[in-house]
């Protein structure tokens, strides 16, 4: 029988004690660690998780040495009076540093885990870091955190090592459950021993289990609904007409990023490559990465200057950012997404504000659903309704239907489009679908290794493409090598240009630049006349096709039958009506490459 419960107490006293300590500065820690790129840091980091490798009687005797009366921190606190070992707060002291590491990994873990444009959506949204903190960064953590802190009380309550260095095994002071286990032990008191074994084992099975049951009842009530009641209130989308300029440098690892253009209440398509610079560039407009120079100017407020040195915050720049996953807070409701921006209004305001959004985004029955209820295209709509939600000066849609079907990208685009109509400021739309780009935008920003290789109309883009990378990146399939040297009038003075690897002479209608170095036309400007009477036709094979459940690709070549199936000069596409009637002509047919169609370009 125990006689003496003081070490269950003193146990429980400093493991609680030990934990709470742990908890806060594991997760201010993890933090800060999180955010942290400069110098020594894994050094930092080895020294902080080292107590979680060190043999405790190590960690002990440097505990020893630090709160000694001949250390310097022991020497301060003897100064006031102090006196910390061989006392009950060195056993606390001991177990922090001892269970710390487990917080801070836990911790720094479960930070790492979020999803980065989580925290971004909450910035552009106006939130501050503290309130990212709390109402994001926190929450969904909070599983890893629970796990942690209970690792850190199993192991503050099982701390043996360093407690004996430092408080050593005073009855009814300092002496734990652990101490009195090994003490019974060495006594030669084996039932003694076991009790105290049983009682330690207990409570941790206790508290790991009473831990595993939360997580689980949280797992499974997330997708629970509450019950929110919105009245339907009719007010007016606030229209503004907005003005973006930009003009920026960002020096990326490949590439710098410098771009410049300046936008009034329009949509502007930003098209380009994988890793051209396109979602960078939306990043810095909203704030969350900073140029390496330059300004940024919405509405004339200065969002950015770096030779005057401002960089607003993103939650102060009014910025709309609708990521490419959506980026909605897992552990909040489609209500509770939409109003997330909107913390300074009145609750009436609030749920003016949201059931406007869901009336917008035809979402009106959903408000009580959370993110992984949802569809893909009811996920992209939340996303759309929180950003306009805030009534912002900018929209930014870094490729918003990325992630869905043929059919749900038709219906969501026609929607947006519908949306768009309505909202008076600046948007920028960030797709690799040109198609997309030339149904939704006016104009187009076509970037290439983070320069504007093009910038203008659309309609002036896509038809007459001033270099070879913007007609490439604007979905152009044919090229031919021009050579400067073989441009020439004919005898009534019409412009020529010898196509070098189609290996033919191309009458031309626009003016020929200086330093010509392509000539090319889109795959579906093709025709095929029945003979040779109009100009720039020529005999041509087909070589193989490609199907598409509309389309066909015909690859061609000109003026000789094909040596192999790589032997092609051309790419045609045209309908499979066409191709119906095309098919069954014996071949050579005859192509056509209309004068008006043809667009040259610079290297």
């Amino acid at each position: 029988m125990i006689n003496d419960l003081s070490p269950l107490w003193i146990s429980l006293k400093t493991a609680f004690i030990a934990t709470i300590v742990t908890l806060f500065i594991g997760i201010a820690a993890a933090r800060w660690m999180l955010g942290y790129s400069g110098k020594g840091k894994g050094l930092i980091e080895g020294i902080l998780i080292s107590p979680l490798v060190l043999p405790p009687t190590v960690v002990g005797l440097l505990l020893l040495l630090l709160f000694g009366k001949n250390g310097p921190i022991g020497q301060i606190l003897l100064s006031l009076g102090i006196t910390i070992i061989f006392s009950w707060p060195a056993t606390v002291i001991a177990a922090t540093v001892v269970a710390f590491p487990l917080m801070y990994k836990t911790a720094l873990g479960a930070f790492e885990q979020i999803d980065p444009n989580l925290i971004s959506a909450a910035r552009t949204l106006g939130a501050s870091e503290w309130r990212v903190f709390w109402r994001i960064t926190l929450p969904l953590a909070l599983p890893g955190i629970v796990a942690g802190t209970i690792l850190t009380f199993t192991r503050a309550l099982g701390e043996f090592g360093a407690t004996l260095m430092l408080a050593g095994n005073i009855p009814a002071q300092t002496q734990t459950i652990p101490l009195a286990i090994y003490f019974a032990v060495e006594a030669g008191d084996m039932n003694l021993a076991l009790i105290w074994v049983l009682v330690i084992l207990s409570i941790c099975l206790s508290v790991l289990t009473a831990v595993n049951y939360w997580l689980e009842n949280r797992k499974s009530g997330i997708g629970k609904k509450k019950n929110y009641q919105y009245q339907i209130l009719q007010s007016q989308f606030h229209q503004h007409n907005s003005q973006l300029f930009v003009n920026i440098e960002k020096q990326l690892s490949d590439f710098s990023l410098s771009v410049a253009f300046n936008l009034a209440g329009e949509t502007l398509g930003v098209l380009g490559a994988s890793g051209a610079g396109k979602s960078m560039m939306l990043r810095c407009i909203a704030g969350l990465s900073t140029p390496t120079r330059g300004q940024i100017i919405l509405n004339g407020r200065v969002l950015f200057d770096s030779t005057r040195e401002i960089n607003l915050p993103s939650h102060q720049r009014r910025v709309g950012f609708l990521f490419q996953n959506y980026a909605l807070f897992p552990h909040m409701t489609v209500a509770e997404n939409i109003a997330f921006g909107l913390p300074k209004l009145s609750k009436l305001e609030i749920t003016q504000r949201v059931r406007q959004q869901l009336t917008l985004v035809q979402l009106q029955e959903l408000e009580n659903r959370y993110p992984h209820e949802l569809s893909g295209g009811q996920q992209q709509r939340v996303a759309l309704a929180r950003a306009l939600a805030i009534k912002p000066e900018i929209l930014l849609l870094d490729e918003p239907f990325s992630a869905l079907d043929t059919y749900l990208r038709s219906q969501l685009e026609k929607q947006l489009i519908e949306t768009l109509s309505d909202y008076r400021g600046v948007t920028l739309f960030v797709t690799h679908n040109l198609e997309e780009a030339y149904r939704i935008c006016q104009n187009l920003l076509v970037l290439s290794e983070g320069k504007a290789a093009a910038y203008g109309g659309k309609e002036e883009i896509f038809e007459h493409p001033r270099t070879f990378t913007v007609a490439q990146l604007t979905g152009c399939k044919n090229f031919s090598r021009a050579d400067v040297c073989q441009i020439h009038f004919d005898k009534e003075g019409i412009r020529e240009v010898e196509a070098l690897d189609w290996g033919c002479t191309l009458r031309v209608i626009e003016p020929i630049p200086q330093t010509l170095a392509y000539v090319g036309i889109r795959a579906h400007h093709f025709t095929f006349p029945e003979d040779d009477n109009k100009e720039n036709t020529f005999l041509c094979w087909v070589v193989q096709t490609s199907e598409t459940p509309h389309r066909m690709t015909l690859y061609l070549k000109l003026h000789a039958p094909p040596v192999n199936a790589k032997d092609y000069h051309l790419q045609a596409e045209v309908f499979k009506e066409k191709w119906a009637v095309l098919k069954d002509t014996p071949l050579p047919w005859y192509i056509g490459l209309d004068p008006l169609r043809l667009f040259l370009m610079e290297g």
